[in-house]
């Protein structure tokens, strides 16, 4: 067993150290007991490796925990993750490559950084939320644990810094959640994929304010923009930017790409298709497209979240099957990972969501979405679609994701999609990662 050597205030390790599947390696600087510190190192994971670092342990299941696990977005934790309370989905780095990192304790906050990037900025609150496997998952003292879980990783250069009490993170500026009434560390403890796929930078939301948030919400947050193609007429295309070529696409992606968030990309409108290379639309990790832009019955372009562009010259009903119509070609044509604002109806028929969304139109878009291996969007905007249709989704072995399609600063907070899943008794296997992406395949369908 290697011990770290006591100077002063800070411990050394000056050797490599080799965690294997099951190693449970016990480092003690002399007689310190750590409270605030920053330990600073490198790592080199292993492919298909697992381990973790433990804080303020005693041995036993004391104190916090972070991974060291990469891979493909397939719904495991990731590189980073304050296990069970901050679980990230993204891998940072790759395998077989050695990356700096670092875990501070300051107070109560917790901050995590993974090849020189900020993943975790985490305040434990005064009442944290915790099930009782991870009842002593909380702030105190103690020493560190190298455990392995599977395969092999190394770590070198480990260095130990003792922080006095008074320290702070200056960049812990959020205020701490109110674990006692929120769902999302409900999630977190068991494990369940936390993942906000449809998240705009636009209207005031900035990227470092939407990388605060997530870090503070306990939220991944996947970013997309809006992939219209050339715009012709002044207030063409949704709200926002709307990106026209592929030099476009590709410096937004090369301004974000080191960011912790997912890469998405939603098609806006219907010539996007016609628009964009097959290489610059498979830079990113998903794609998905909604119905609320069509083509109507006369020929006339409709945004259907638009009161004054939806034209019902014909008996209601008639509207509506055109509209359902319409939603099948999009999902049969255009290669969405993801059907996102699924179900959703303009002004004019929402008020009887119920009576228009009949048993036959909801299984018409469900089937095509289920021939074409598209997993279904639970609206935290829009709370939609209903509990009905999420059944009947679910029964049908569709897979969903969240998703909230802010139009500016504001957030949900993933309220309605954290009541679905408890409604519905939804579970990790209900979910759809990007590692499912057909966008690769379904990329055909452009001419």
């Amino acid at each position: 067993m290697k011990k770290w050597k006591s100077n002063d205030k800070t411990v050394v390790v000056d050797d490599l150290v080799t965690v294997n599947s099951g190693d449970k390696l016990v480092f003690a600087g002399g007689k310190d007991d750590f409270v605030n510190f920053e330990l600073t190192g490198l790592a080199n994971i292993s492919s298909g490796s697992t381990a973790s670092l433990l804080f303020h342990n005693d041995g036993g299941d004391k104190g916090y925990e972070i991974l060291f696990h990469n891979g493909t977005i397939d719904g495991s934790r990731k590189t980073g993750s304050l296990s069970a309370v901050r679980n990230l989905y993204k891998s940072q780095i790759s395998d077989d490559k050695w990356f700096p990192f670092s875990v501070a304790v300051r107070g109560k906050n917790i901050a995590v950084k993974i090849d020189g990037e900020d993943v975790v900025c985490y305040t434990e609150p005064e009442n944290p939320y915790r099930i009782s496997e991870y009842k002593n998952r909380i702030l105190s003292s103690g020493n560190f644990v190298l455990k392995g879980y599977e395969g092999k990783v190394d770590f070198k250069e480990l260095i130990v810094k003792a922080l006095s009490p008074e320290v702070v993170n200056p960049n812990d500026t959020m205020p701490p959640m109110d674990e006692q009434n929120d769902p999302i560390i409900r999630l977190q403890q068991v494990n369940f994929p936390v993942i906000d796929y449809h998240v705009h930078i636009k209207g005031g939301l900035t990227s470092e304010m939407a990388h605060a948030r997530s870090m503070a919400y306990g939220i991944n947050f996947g970013i997309a923009p809006n992939a219209y193609g050339p715009v012709l007429t002044p207030g063409e295309g949704g709200s926002g930017k709307m990106y026209e070529n592929d030099s476009e696409l590709a410096e937004y992606h090369k301004s974000v790409e080191k960011m912790p968030f997912l890469l998405g990309l939603q098609g806006e409108g219907r010539k996007w298709l016609n628009s964009f290379s097959k290489e610059a639309l498979l830079a990113f990790d998903y794609l998905f497209t909604d119905g609320m832009t069509i083509i109507d019955h006369k020929g006339r372009l409709v945004r259907t979240y638009r009161p004054e562009e939806v034209i019902v010259d014909i008996p209601k009903e008639a509207y509506m099957d055109m509209l359902v119509d319409k939603t099948a070609k999009i999902l049969a044509e255009e290669p969405a990972d993801f059907f996102a604002n699924a179900f959703y109806l303009p002004d004019v028929l929402s008020t009887e969501y119920d009576k228009y969304w009949t048993d036959s139109r909801i299984d018409k878009i469900l089937d095509v979405m289920a021939t074409n291996n598209i997993a279904l969007e639970i609206s935290a905007r829009y709370e939609i679609p209903s509990k009905y249709i999420l059944q009947r989704a679910k029964d049908k072995g569709l897979k969903f994701v969240f998703g909230t399609n802010n139009a500016g600063p504001e957030y949900y907070m993933l309220k309605y999609c954290a009541q679905m899943v408890n409604e519905l008794g939804l579970t990790s296997n209900d979910i759809w990662f990007p590692s499912m992406s057909t966008r690769k395949a379904r990329l055909n369908l452009i001419k």
